[in-house]
């Protein structure tokens, strides 16, 4: 189950306030580690704790992903060369029957 952005935000705001997280937890019938994950990642979204914030996250996992597929693309390129090279004999010539 995925909670929304703003649910998410009231249950800091609540925290904020000096609600604790066992009673927000047992209230909302969420695990108090989830509350402590949102806590966590609100400090290191707004600077407070040293770390990744959401929006490199973001970043990087964009970044990982076009890794991928420029990784992918290179293997392509590096078959299509080898498969030109197995086609021409060392000397110029070439191995295909005519």
């Amino acid at each position: 189950m995925g909670c929304s952005a703003e649910f998410r935000r009231r249950v800091l705001d609540l925290l904020a306030a000096g609600r604790s997280v066992a009673s927000l937890a047992h209230d909302l019938d969420i695990s108090d580690q989830t509350i402590y994950d949102w806590r966590r990642q609100d400090r290191l979204d707004r600077g407070e704790t040293c770390g990744m914030g959401t929006s490199e996250r973001g970043e990087l996992v964009m970044a990982n992903k076009r890794i991928r597929e420029l990784e992918t693309e290179l293997a392509v390129a590096r078959r299509a060369v080898d498969l030109l090279k197995e086609e021409t004999s060392p000397k110029g010539g070439s191995r295909r029957s005519k």
